[in-house]
């Protein structure tokens, strides 16, 4: 999860700076779509955070992330320095890392239990069939005009 939010949040710097980007600030820049992208491969970290048992305040506070990211992209210009400096990504690894420390281990992740996945499971499939939806409209109509 951590270096997934690295990809996503922090693996390109800004040169003579300390100030780091990564794929979800750029893939943000398609409008519209590059958002929906982005939050579906921040859905990633959410569905582990799922899977490894973080307790639903923090899945409640880690989705508030997500999509404060992902509306606060949507605005016109501003929306893109947002992408670059929200990094919701990494504030939800961090949010489960630090819950983790504080359980005191780190447990391997195992199978979901029963139920447990669904709705994240679901979530993902959502943001998937969006994506593909959008991605498909967009490229109708580029092709019909």
């Amino acid at each position: 999860m951590e270096k997934m939010a690295w990809l996503l949040d922090g693996m390109l710097r800004v040169p003579g700076t300390r100030f780091r980007f990564g794929l979800d600030s750029i893939i943000g820049l398609v409008p519209g779509v590059g958002d929906v992208v982005g939050l579906l491969l921040g859905a990633t970290i959410l569905y582990e955070s799922v899977r490894a048992g973080a307790p639903r305040a923090l899945l409640v506070r880690m989705v508030g992330n997500a999509a404060a990211d992902a509306l606060g992209g949507l605005i016109p210009g501003i929306g893109d320095l947002f992408d670059f400096a929200f990094k919701s990504n990494q504030r939800n690894a961090r949010l489960l890392m630090e819950h983790l420390d504080r359980v005191e281990a780190r447990p391997a992740l195992e199978a979901p239990r029963r139920g447990s996945a669904v709705p994240a499971l679901l979530l993902v499939a959502g943001f998937l069939a969006a994506t593909i939806g959008l991605l498909w409209l967009a490229w109708s109509w580029w092709l019909s005009r």
